[in-house]
């Protein structure tokens, strides 16, 4: 690409252009993001609304040195093309490519590794207490949007920098969304904000007016600070960042060069803690995004011109959210104790089609997963039927909520866990290898996978008329119809598995996705004369370990397969419950899954192959097992 933006490799570069040349610039920047997005995927309309904010923060910071944390971090694009990694960025969120969060291991710009809301006012503060412990001097900015203000962790970082009187910069980054548009008490007050921009601006004229007055102007501007702290909330709603120790700054056009730079110049040389609130446009400077952001906040390949998606992984035929979707709306239209709650992902969570139909018993809670769950323990203790639908990655938050709160009191919550397993190129943060490995040692917990999507709607079914916690994990994945044997289309008891194909060679005992890999394997081994047995487990708690049992007694080579993490996992339960059995001396177990390693980004069907959780894989650990005598 040429112009500006081919001139810089690194902020330095940046810094030798004048200011009247930094608005051309963006646009270029915005342009290499639309083009690059546009192919690969990616979060593009939260980064196009921060392009102008990326540079005038490496013009005036002195980075590295200097910190920049970007909470959650999908805005961070036009960082790290400004800061070494514009040849590269054509590899976004491809495998071994350039990541789409910051990530130190990537980059020295990169400060501090995000993808989860709501941490970087605590990360801050970490690093501006070890900065003043070790007696040195550098500025630390933390970036973080109005949405993840929604977050209580945000507050518990607020509270204590304004305690700790730390010299550090949150910068509230003000859209007026998140992914999807804000709710509660937080975004009304911030939209108040914007009303009160005049209060800097007043303040700052009356104090330079008042202290020039010779004698008695320094005595009555004491007293008048006094009074501007009783009457200041009648104007600024900012006092509330104020009373938590903070200086309030703004607001300030995001996308006005010249003040961002002339402000953020100014705020460098306090050393308390500021919050700079900066008003931007999420998906600025490109029509599609500006008008449907939250489709565009993590955009699959689209036609620029045209602004429609590519047909591709992410857009056909159906998913299992939307099987999700539609199935909570047809079972909410027959029990009107089921409300659904999410934590600011109607749309990815498939959520909001159950909100328009039935709004009075949808709550969108913000990014506050601990709050949802204990929210939704709250509604079940009083008969309700609530549904947390939510990806596997942002669960691992409520982890505490989830144990004492739902399951110490065996309440009848049920968490629909979207984006279980690899979801792709969001990488390491956002796969979903955990769930399985976290809620399975959950007393109470029922813990189920479906194969397909009848049966995703199937248990959803079942799960409603348990008295008692149900996870229900799925996939960023669409739906297949796998015809077994006997299929169940009605009641279903805990713990129910099913065989699918008979073998007597070896038994791929496999739950939710990997189904279809194990079916797919076992095509494959047929051709070269091996014969296996295909269960579909359903559950990983409970387990069907008569149907196991029943099995092995014919078939001693077993293969767990799981889209998740070894350790703790259904592999290792399967082992537990032979041992518990006394099984183990027949039979031999061998486990397949997510190795004790984090998983990188790149095309889910890459980072199966990797792991041999694709049906060629599976054949070959099965190929190798054969050769075990017993």
């Amino acid at each position: 690409m040429n112009g500006l933006v081919s001139l810089i490799d690194n902020p330095e570069d940046l810094k030798k252009l004048p200011v009247s040349e930094l608005p051309k610039l963006a646009q270029e920047i915005r342009d290499l993001i639309i083009s690059t997005v546009s192919r690969t995927g990616g979060h593009l309309a939260s980064s196009l609304g921060t392009v102008e904010l990326a540079i005038a923060l490496h013009y005036c910071y002195a980075t590295p040195g200097d910190k920049i944390i970007w909470d959650v971090g999908h805005q961070c694009y036009a960082h790290k093309i400004l800061t070494g990694r514009r040849e590269r960025f054509n590899t976004l969120r491809d495998f071994e490519g350039i990541s789409g969060f910051p990530k130190r291991e990537e980059s020295p710009y990169d400060s501090f590794n995000t993808g989860h809301s709501s941490t970087s006012i605590s990360a801050g503060l970490g690093m501006a207490t070890a900065r003043d412990i070790k007696g040195e001097d550098y500025k630390i900015v933390c970036v973080i949007g109005d949405g993840s203000m929604t977050g209580g962790m945000a507050f518990e970082g607020l509270n204590n920098a304004g305690g700790l009187k730390k010299d550090i910069c949150v910068i509230l980054n003000d859209n007026a969304m998140s992914i999807s548009k804000n709710v509660g008490a937080i975004a009304t007050y911030l939209n108040r904000i914007i009303t009160g921009q005049f209060y800097n601006r007043i303040k700052a004229e009356a104090e330079s007016f008042l202290c020039s007055i010779p004698q008695v102007g320094s005595s009555i501007f004491k007293i008048a600070s006094k009074l501007d702290e009783a009457i200041k909330s009648l104007f600024v709603p900012g006092v509330m960042f104020e009373e938590l120790g903070f200086k309030y700054v703004g607001p300030v056009d995001g996308h006005s060069l010249p003040s961002l730079i002339e402000t953020l110049m100014a705020v460098k040389r306090f050393k308390k803690p500021i919050l700079l609130h900066v008003i931007t446009k999420k998906g600025k400077g490109y029509h599609p995004a500006e008008k449907n952001s939250s489709i565009f906040h993590s955009a699959a390949p689209f036609s620029i011109e045209s602004g429609s998606f590519k047909n591709g992984e992410e857009r056909e035929p159906i998913t299992y959210t939307q099987v999700f979707s539609k199935a909570i709306c047809q079972l909410a239209a027959q029990d009107d104790r089921i409300c659904a709650i999410t934590a600011a992902m109607p749309e990815g969570t498939g959520l909001d089609k159950f909100a328009e139909k039935y709004p009075g018993r949808f709550f969108d809670v913000g990014i506050a997963e601990q709050h949802a769950v204990t929210f939704a323990a709250g509604m079940a203790t009083q008969g309700m039927r609530p549904v947390i639908a939510v990806y596997s990655t942002f669960l691992q938050r409520a982890y505490d909520q989830i144990l004492h709160d739902v399951c110490m009191q065996n309440l009848p919550v049920c968490f629909a866990v979207d984006r279980a397993g690899i979801v792709g190129r969001d990488g390491p943060t956002h796969n979903g290898v955990f769930d399985l490995s976290y809620l399975r040692p959950m007393p109470n917990m029922i813990i189920m996978a479906p194969k397909d999507g009848p049966e995703l709607k199937m248990m959803l079914e079942n799960a409603l008329k348990w008295e008692q916690p149900v996870a229900i994990r799925y996939p960023k994945a669409f739906t297949q119809y796998t015809k077994p044997d006997g299929h169940i289309d009605g009641l279903i008891q805990p713990g129910e598995g099913e065989i699918i194909r008979h073998g007597d060679d070896c038994l791929l005992l496999a739950i939710g996705s990997m189904v279809q890999a194990a079916l797919n394997a076992a095509a494959i081994l047929a051709l070269e004369g091996i014969e296996t047995c295909v269960i579909n487990a359903r559950f990983l708690k409970p387990l069907d370990m008569k149907l196991i049992s029943r099995i092995s007694k014919k078939v001693h080579r077993i293969i767990t397969i799981e889209e998740n993490a070894l350790a703790g996992g259904f592999g290792s339960a399967v082992i537990e419950a032979i041992e518990k059995e006394d099984l183990s001396r027949r039979v031999h177990v061998t486990c397949m899954g997510i190795p004790d390693s984090f998983v990188p980004a790149g095309p889910r069907d890459k980072v199966l192959s990797i792991y041999n959780l694709d049906p060629e894989g599976v054949a070959r650990v099965c190929q190798r097992m054969m050769l075990v005598k017993k």
